[in-house]
């Protein structure tokens, strides 16, 4: 392949691949490859066999590799927990990405699954995950939500405001039950993420600030109808390293030691929202390191306290999902765009020059994939039917949507014969795409398919137009007035 000089158009961080072929094991799932002829398979299945049978856009789960990661993350955490003289709770996410099929591939690794609505509750339900393994969140349970979840007998709902408290006692109470609760505390650490992804700064919605902590706890444990787990804490999402969580363990820890000389708290739950590297410059810690990390600080604080250490619970999902996935997609038509480049910004003895960016438009968009739009997310893509010897040209996969920030990928390269009806893969998809999607301009959602040992199989079908006219409740209104 011939190698061109860097485009001008690029982010500083994209360099000119060598190869514009190349499956950068990084970003791809275990079970993605080419075959002799340059196409692509995920999990031993030719992606012009899943084109033709399911069509595109496609979310394609790696089911092998996300079964991988959900025995990774539960075995991590528990040697480590173990390590340090204390036992993990390890709960799946499922706001990243659920299905009735998922929902059983956590479970049958060990894993509980952590729900944020009705809706979710029902899949992970119906996917054969007991109710006494689900932990329920969200900064506005309703009513219906919050005495379902007490009626089932589940596993612990996650008190995020003062007026839940009572709530959630007042359905314990209708029930007869003693229901666990943990709290969620807002630490202020400000984690290095989208201004979108970070959740535990003082000014947003979820949790109790630190310093209200210790006075909900006791209003909790007035209650006979609650039973106080401990503390919980989510600080963003996309979070690369173990420094924030670490600063938020110190934290909560403090506090967890002032709550003991009052009353038990057995557990503590740091959350979730461990970064993956959605490029190749993305520099993301492993299950391994992040677990070693978290374990570490947790024992000297607690040695320092002089307290022992608490049954540790945390929250993994895009972890697990999101490098499992991927979406296919087919190219539409491509534009040359040349844009002026101000070069004396840079270099005042530079000229203004002319550079072209490659707009390649797909079948899909942000209707498949928001997180571009929502937060500037960074992906890759690659050509998926064939390789190439062509000259990297740089490109910007866009959507099909009525939205100039419909794009799916900001910035790469892909050999520049790149044409219509070419196949296009983007990897890192497998969480937050499927369950941010719509049906802007009204377009179906796409189906889901899991591959595993070159077979495929449905997981969630696509919407269809007859799906989107039946919700609609002017359709046959004329027939029924006449």
């Amino acid at each position: 392949m011939l190698v061109t000089t860097p485009n001008p158009l690029a982010p500083s961080w994209l360099e000119v691949p060598s190869d514009a072929n190349a499956l950068d094991a990084a970003v791809w799932s275990a079970n993605t490859t080419r075959d002799a002829t340059g196409a692509l398979l995920i999990g031993g299945v030719p992606v012009a066999d899943l084109e033709n049978t399911y069509g595109t856009p496609l979310y394609v789960v790696d089911e092998a590799d996300f079964r991988a990661r959900a025995t990774e993350a539960r075995a991590s955490f528990s040697r480590e927990f173990e390590r340090i003289g204390s036992h993990a709770k390890v709960y799946y996410a499922g706001k990243a990405f659920l299905s009735t099929a998922v929902a059983a591939w956590v479970d049958e690794a060990g894993l509980n699954v952590d729900v944020c609505t009705e809706g979710e509750l029902a899949v992970a339900l119906a996917g054969g995950v007991p109710a006494d393994r689900i932990g329920f969140h969200g900064n506005n349970k309703s009513l219906a939500e919050i005495d379902q979840a007490v009626s089932i007998g589940l596993g612990a709902i996650v008190i995020d405001s003062l007026v839940e408290i009572e709530r959630v006692a007042e359905a314990a109470r209708r029930h007869g039950a003693v229901q666990n609760v943990r709290l969620r505390v807002t630490t202020g650490v400000h984690a290095s993420t989208h201004e979108y992804l970070a959740t535990a700064r003082e000014d947003q919605k979820f949790g109790i600030p630190l310093v209200e902590a210790a006075a909900a706890v006791a209003r909790i444990r007035a209650r006979p109808e609650l039973r106080f787990l401990g503390l919980h804490s989510h600080i963003g999402s996309q979070i690369f390293g173990t420094a924030g969580f670490e600063e938020a363990a110190r934290r909560m820890l403090e506090l967890h030691a002032s709550l003991l000389e009052t009353g038990p708290v057995p557990e503590l739950n740091l959350g979730g929202g461990f970064g993956v590297a959605y490029t190749s410059v993305d520099a993301a810690a492993s299950l391994a390191e992040l677990a070693r990390g978290i374990a570490d600080v947790v024992a000297s604080e607690c040695a320092r306290l002089g307290i022992p250490v608490p049954v540790l619970a945390v929250e993994p999902g895009r972890v697990i999902a999101a490098p499992a996935g991927s979406t296919l997609y087919t190219v539409g038509t491509i534009k040359d765009v040349a844009v002026t480049v101000d070069e004396a910004a840079a270099d005042p003895s530079g000229d203004a020059r002319v550079a072209v960016r490659k707009y390649v438009s797909v079948d899909g968009g942000m209707s498949d994939n928001a997180r571009t739009a929502l937060y500037r997310a960074d992906y890759s893509v690659r050509l998926a039917n064939r390789a190439s010897d062509a000259e990297a040209a740089l490109v910007r996969i866009a959507g099909k949507h009525c939205e100039s920030g419909d794009l799916v990928v900001l910035a790469d390269y892909l050999p520049g014969d790149v044409e219509p009806g070419d196949l296009l893969a983007v990897p890192v998809t497998g969480a937050y795409c499927w369950s941010l999607s719509s049906n802007y301009n009204h377009v179906g959602r796409p189906p889901v398919v899991a591959v595993r040992d070159g077979h495929a199989r449905l997981l969630v079908r696509g919407e269809t137009i007859s799906d989107l006219l039946a919700r609609d409740a002017g359709i046959g209104a004329e027939a029924t007035r006449a």
